[in-house]
């Protein structure tokens, strides 16, 4: 921060959590991919990482050193291990894995692959070059047609000429995709020039049902082809608010009463939410300071929203910011 101060002329910083850095850092993993750093420098580069895509670092973390509330201790750890594991592959299905950058800790975590599985990816790309097409996934060692259709869908290869390819639609449904397009009057030409704006209403002027028939496919599956046809290669991410950059406070002692600031949310429990407002410590917003009354602050906020708080007060010695999210 010092050093931040000294150089001055605008310079933005961010404060990313360190939650499980020291668990990374003393891991086998963390030995294979920086051999020759200390567990230090091990740290400093997955906190570095988090900032610039926290799925692919914070996956190679087990969910439980990452700080998930303050009753993770009093649950079965083997329910709450199998319940968090679940959760990070929603999470990484959900965003779609790209074959030709994924490092193995994120393709293991794609449905339908194992570690194992996953290390034959980066081993046959490495050897291969990168992949053209979702099919020659069939060609890595140990991944069979099973495995396929359960991962197929879920990973992209931007450097396909299909650009089927870079979406979520899933390899069995490419000629219900081609069919709904010709029916509303589109190609896969339009498809990659991006000129399909009028696609999801003309489908639903025409109607998912009747289009079933014509497709071969459910009315949800052609409603979820609509949403990955109208943005392919998409990252849902980007809908995301982005992560605030900060100039100004630098330490708790820079906090005066009344400041107004924007933060992140970094955990909500029963008495109150903490928000990363960009110093050592995060504030805490107590139940009673929420905009307004509920029974538990998770009905009003989750993890990574971006809040309006304002300082109630500082106490630097016991390491205490307080908040409120009701304007003074």
């Amino acid at each position: 921060m010092e050093r931040i101060k000294k150089i001055g002329g605008g310079v933005s910083y961010m404060i990313v959590s360190e939650a499980g850095a020291s668990v990374y850092s003393a891991s086998k993993l963390a030995a294979e991919e920086f051999p020759q750093f200390d567990v230090n420098l091990r740290s400093a580069v997955s906190i570095a990482r988090r900032l610039q895509d926290p799925l692919a670092e914070l996956v190679k973390i087990d969910p439980k050193a990452i700080g998930v509330g303050q009753y993770q201790h009093d649950m079965p750890q083997a329910r709450l291990g199998e319940t968090l594991d679940g959760v990070v592959e929603d999470c990484v299905n959900a965003v779609g894995v790209d074959a030709n950058t994924a490092s193995p800790s994120l393709l293991q975590r794609v449905s339908g692959l194992t570690a194992a599985t996953a290390k034959n990816v980066v081993k046959y790309r490495e050897e291969n070059g990168a992949f053209t097409t979702r099919k020659q996934l069939l060609k890595v060692p140990k991944l069979g047609p099973k495995a396929f259709e359960q991962c197929a869908g879920f990973i992209r290869v931007p450097e396909s000429k299909s650009v089927l390819d870079n979406t979520g639609v899933h390899p069995e449904s490419y000629g219900a995709a081609e069919k709904l397009l010709a029916a509303c009057g589109y190609t896969l030409e339009d498809v990659k020039a991006g000129n399909i704006t009028e696609l999801k209403t003309k489908a639903e002027a025409m109607g998912y049902e009747a289009l079933s028939e014509t497709c071969g496919a459910g009315a949800p599956t052609l409603a979820d082809i609509v949403k990955e046809l109208s943005k392919p290669g998409r990252d849902p991410r980007d809908e995301l608010p982005p992560p605030i950059l900060r100039t100004d406070v630098m330490e708790a002692k820079d906090l005066k009463p009344g400041m107004e600031l924007q933060g992140t949310v970094r955990n909500v429990i029963d008495f109150g939410v903490f928000v990363d407002i960009g110093v050592h410590q995060d504030g805490l917003v107590h139940i009673s300071k929420l905009p307004r009354r509920v029974r538990h602050p998770s009905e009003l906020l989750s993890v990574g929203d971006v809040v309006t708080v304002w300082v109630v007060e500082v106490d630097e010695k016991k390491k205490r910011i307080s908040l409120t999210m009701k304007k003074p």
